[in-house]
């Protein structure tokens, strides 16, 4: 089968799945809420990192993103899903590739869409402190928020993939970013710089310190999605249906 009618049966997977939608309405909402908050919060603190705080409602928006991913490739391993997948679409390689391509669309629209919204609430809570961003890091904060919320989405969807299970990935990834990644970024200095989520969220920071910058640190991100996606379709290679 070609990639394009493969494409556009995944597709039609996530349009009519509710919680996919919904995870990615929950993206905007928790995203822009959290950001609006925060800029109130921190409107009066001169040392704040002014994109940062207006764009923070992505550190529990992101949530929702690893949720789309897990779920959307999660659904296949339910009831016998995958079996009936593979006899329409034999090549798993191509029907893998039309999942991610699924996936990594709506997740960079909806984040894009969610960016810029979460920027327009955050400088209006921060007020006066946001005059000192310059349009160039702002773009750069929206596109790159867009970019990590989507790659995110996609690390989440290849480690679902390798485990065959959104609980466990869930259970895995979620304690990871919220807690853990801090608790070693603390302990561990410029290591912690490398995991997935501190990298990528160096697009969102009007300063940054460390080895890498704001596009690099994005790079890293991607390269944790990409080895997560090649080990997720190696598992559905060579594992059963």
């Amino acid at each position: 089968m070609e990639f394009t009618p493969v494409l556009r049966s995944e597709w039609l997977k996530i349009r009519t799945l509710r919680s996919l939608p919904g995870a990615l309405l929950a993206l905007f909402a928790a995203t822009t809420a959290f950001s609006a908050t925060a800029g109130v919060s921190d409107a009066s603190d001169p040392g704040s990192d002014s994109l940062f705080t207006a764009l923070a409602g992505v550190i529990p928006g992101q949530i929702a993103a690893i949720s789309f991913g897990a779920m959307a490739v999660s659904s296949e391993f339910h009831r016998g899903g995958l079996r009936l997948t593979l006899a329409a679409v034999p090549q798993r390689g191509r029907w893998f590739a039309a999942k991610a391509v699924a996936i990594a669309v709506p997740a960079l629209l909806v984040g894009l869409v969610t960016a810029l919204a979460a920027l327009l609430v955050g400088r209006a809570g921060l007020g006066p402190a946001a005059e000192r961003l310059s349009t160039v890091e702002q773009v750069r904060g929206v596109v790159g928020c867009g970019l990590y919320l989507m790659l995110m989405a996609l690390f989440a969807a290849g480690v679902t993939a390798l485990l065959r299970s959104g609980v466990a990935t869930l259970s895995l990834l979620v304690p990871f970013i919220l807690v853990v990644s801090f608790v070693i970024g603390d302990a561990t200095g410029t290591v912690a710089d490398f995991l997935p989520d501190k990298a990528g969220q160096l697009v969102l920071r009007e300063t940054h310190d460390g080895t890498l910058g704001p596009w690099s640190g994005l790079a890293v991100t991607a390269l944790w999605a990409a080895a997560a996606l090649l080990a997720g379709v190696w598992s559905v290679r060579r594992r059963d249906a």
